[in-house]
């Protein structure tokens, strides 16, 4: 081999191992690291005051491949970690303990475990819910969505209890990329789940699949009354839209509009409006290109395909998204927050009715694996990986 060749099948090489984006790295890593249970020392490089963001950063905890959070009514958070645990963590302090109960993952790659979300009621039934890889036959995996009770004992343990598989991915395939298994709760408390292509393209337009979809349920489970394609049956029932690639961000805005941001292939990522029915074009359109260089013909092209407000070529690589409403930052109120991985960055977003723009993007140093809100009106990051740490992101001088 000459010295050509082996650079363009080093560059080839790398660019499949990206496995999204112009060669961006993988979206998830899948080093180890100590579990981390008490708050680190303050870290000065996290963010402090003069380096030209308008918020400071406080280090509140390290963790193990984090992947998801959510805040519980009592202000204290619930965290997943990849490799299979879930965390409960003072904010106050930074000290986590494990939940007990928690179901095997099937991990690795982009696989373990997934989201976390309370019940809009939690508050009087103490619900939560999960979602996950979990192994099949023959070397399969596929995304299942559980819910379970979150019980504290007097000792102050915590664990799940009645723990039970409401859905799963239909098919399991081989692979382990492209879960996508964000959780959202909308006002009427119904359950919207995203369930990515897992790689395999087609089945994002295959309505025997519930593969490349975004899904409303019940809170059992259960395909939601009034759902598109209800009357076709089987998954099609659980189905909202269909055409997406890897759904990793699923929120609602304050009129009560569903976005997502989605991950293109080799460029093209996404921010989408949600609506009911429509087909977002993937693989058919695409605003990114394979891998191997064919070309995807362009949203453009199709326009019986729904467009995104957003894209992104070079990516940002989407993990994330939530709709800010906190009197921290009142300027950014109706701003929707998006983590980047590759990018590592917090990109801001503006919105006039449909329309969408990015307005700024903070550079973070790290790849961001989750933003979400937190009660006292603030911005909480994860990052992702080995030693992820917990961020609280707050205006600066404040």
């Amino acid at each position: 081999m000459n010295l050509n060749t082996l650079a363009a099948a080093t560059a080839f090489a790398l660019v499949l191992a990206a496995c999204n984006g112009s060669a961006r790295p993988a979206e998830d890593a899948t080093a180890a690291a100590p579990d981390a249970q008490a708050a680190p020392e303050p870290d000065a490089g996290a963010g402090a005051a003069g380096d030209g963001r308008p918020f400071e950063v406080d280090v509140i905890a390290v963790l193990d491949e984090p992947w998801a959070m959510s805040f519980l009514p009592d202000g204290r958070l619930l965290v997943t970690e990849k490799k299979g645990r879930l965390k409960l963590v003072d904010v106050e302090t930074g000290a986590s303990q494990d939940v007990a109960g928690v179901p095997e993952v099937a991990y690795g790659g982009q696989g373990g475990f997934g989201d976390v979300v309370p019940h809009p009621a939690f508050a009087d039934n103490g619900i939560v819910y999960l979602s996950y890889a979990e192994a099949g036959g023959r070397d399969t995996r596929g995304a299942a969505l559980a819910r379970a009770k979150l019980a504290t004992a007097d000792d102050g343990s915590a664990a799940l209890e009645g723990f039970k598989v409401i859905w799963r991915q239909v098919p399991k395939v081989s692979g382990q990329g492209h879960y996508g298994h964000r959780i959202a709760f909308d006002g009427e408390g119904k359950l919207w789940l995203s369930s990515s292509e897992r790689q395999k393209f087609d089945p994002a337009q295959d309505m025997a699949s519930n593969l490349g979809k975004i899904l409303r349920l019940e809170d059992d489970g259960r395909p939601a009354t009034g759902n598109p394609f209800a009357a076709d049956g089987g998954v099609a029932a659980e189905v909202w839209s269909l055409g997406h690639r890897n759904v990793l961000g699923l929120a609602f805005d304050a009129q009560g509009r569903l976005w997502d941001v989605e991950m293109g292939p080799a460029g093209g990522d996404e921010l989408n409006l949600v609506e009911r029915g429509a087909n977002y074009g993937y693989p058919v359109v695409s605003n990114g290109n394979h891998y191997d260089g064919r070309p995807i013909p362009d949203h453009d092209t199709r326009p019986e395909f729904n467009a995104p407000a957003v894209t992104w070529t070079p990516v940002i690589s989407p993990s994330s998204l939530v709709f800010y409403s906190g009197d921290a930052f009142p300027a950014w109120q109706g701003s929707a927050f998006i983590g980047g991985l590759s990018s590592q960055s917090l990109v801001r977003v503006e919105f006039d009715g449909a329309q969408a723009r990015e307005a700024e993007r903070f550079e973070m140093g790290k790849r961001i694996r989750e933003v979400e809100q937190g009660p006292e009106g603030g911005l909480w990051l994860l990052e992702d990986g080995e030693g992820g740490r917990l961020l609280k992101l707050l205006p600066a001088g404040g």
